[in-house]
């Protein structure tokens, strides 16, 4: 099965601080609706960071329309 991975991007001085504590909703998030297995990372650029979920394509419609993700790509295994 193939790996999506999701992505929300935050701006300004704190993104990176915002874009933590949002993995950290997460992973909450993820343990609660049982998406096994994910893992989440932030990506620091100059004035924005990037929050990221990746799991298993089977949980897309959940995390789509739950958590409404800027974007989204596939990983081939």
């Amino acid at each position: 099965m193939a790996e999506l991975r999701f992505h929300w991007d935050f701006f300004g001085p704190d993104a990176q601080g915002t874009a933590e504590h949002f993995c950290k909703h997460l992973g909450e998030f993820c343990a609660r609706e049982g998406v096994v297995p994910y893992r989440t990372s932030t990506a620091p650029a100059q004035g924005r960071c990037v929050a990221t979920l990746a799991c298993d394509e089977q949980h897309l419609v959940l995390v789509r329309d739950r958590l409404r993700p800027k974007r989204a790509e596939r990983v081939q295994p």
